[in-house]
């Protein structure tokens, strides 16, 4: 008798910062239909979520994670300001700074019965960060896992850079927001769920602050980024849920996001159900 294998599903998780959080419910999708990645690549907050589905959490422990962490204003405020809080030493040695640092993000929120090392994770992952001092893309498939993504993570101005042997890693998604390269070799369905948002209605008689203008040149970046990701690698399903009412950075409303990722989840799960009897029958006929 010959068995027919299941397909390798490569996924790539995009960057959107609160956004990213709509990744969740297609976690939970794939979940829900029992199919395991092959290959998840992820970028910014795709890293920090992928690298938890990763290591065997599903979606809906991870949906629980946000839910305890983020569910709440005052609940995201107060671990920003204990993650932030300097000891004295520290104080007198490096002075005071308003950013965050993105390594203590990731401890934070990342259980610590995870394996420490890339390689050690259950499934295959590649956490993508770009380089500031060579101006390139870095993919890290293997080493320490918290540098990896919390490198990814490191948001220009919000969040410190990552100094990690030679490299001072910033945000993926300066290079690479939708990593469809690095999830698509070996696979044979390749998803892509890009959480950038799309553009949103803006008020006539309002000018856009500095900070408004800083946010949405990088969304118009990332999505130009990843309209030529999309043309060298073209995804077998390409998912782009309706997020251009959240703000980047509203993390608190973690229900909400979750919620508009839901709103295309079961269209998603038909598609990627369609995807794979497609190849197991095409795979069949040349047995």
């Amino acid at each position: 008798m010959t068995t027919i294998g299941d397909p390798r599903i490569g996924i790539a998780l995009g960057g959107g910062s609160a956004r990213g959080l709509a990744h969740i419910a297609f976690i939970e999708a794939m979940d829900e239909l029992g199919l395991v990645p092959a290959a998840i690549a992820g970028t910014s907050i795709g890293a920090l979520l992928g690298a938890g589905w990763a290591s065997g959490l599903s979606g809906r422990d991870i949906r629980q994670i946000a839910y305890d962490m983020l569910g709440s204003m005052n609940g995201l405020l107060g671990r920003v300001v204990a993650l932030q809080m300097p000891s004295v030493r520290h104080l007198f040695s490096e002075g005071l700074s308003l950013q965050i640092d993105p390594l203590r993000v990731v401890e934070a929120v990342l259980p610590s019965s995870m394996p420490q090392r890339i390689e050690d994770l259950s499934i295959p992952f590649s956490s993508v960060a770009a380089d500031f001092k060579a101006w390139h893309q870095v993919v890290f498939t293997a080493g320490p896992l918290h540098p990896a993504v919390a490198g990814s993570l490191a948001i220009p101005s919000v969040f410190k850079p990552v100094a990690y042997n030679d490299t001072l890693l910033i945000d993926g998604g300066v290079v690479n927001p939708l990593p469809l390269d690095v999830a698509a070799p070996g696979s044979d369905i390749l998803i892509g769920i890009d959480v950038n948002g799309e553009p949103g209605e803006w008020p006539r008689a309002m000018l856009p602050s500095p900070l408004d203008i800083g946010l949405g040149a990088t969304q118009i970046m990332m999505h130009q980024l990843t309209a030529h990701m999309m043309a060298a690698y073209p995804p077998d399903l390409y998912v782009r849920p309706h997020l251009h009412a959240i703000g980047l950075h509203e993390f608190w409303r973690v229900r909400e996001i979750i919620a508009a990722g839901e709103a295309s989840k079961e269209r998603f799960k038909r598609q990627l159900s369609q995807r794979v009897e497609g190849f197991i029958a095409a795979r069949q006929r040349t047995v």
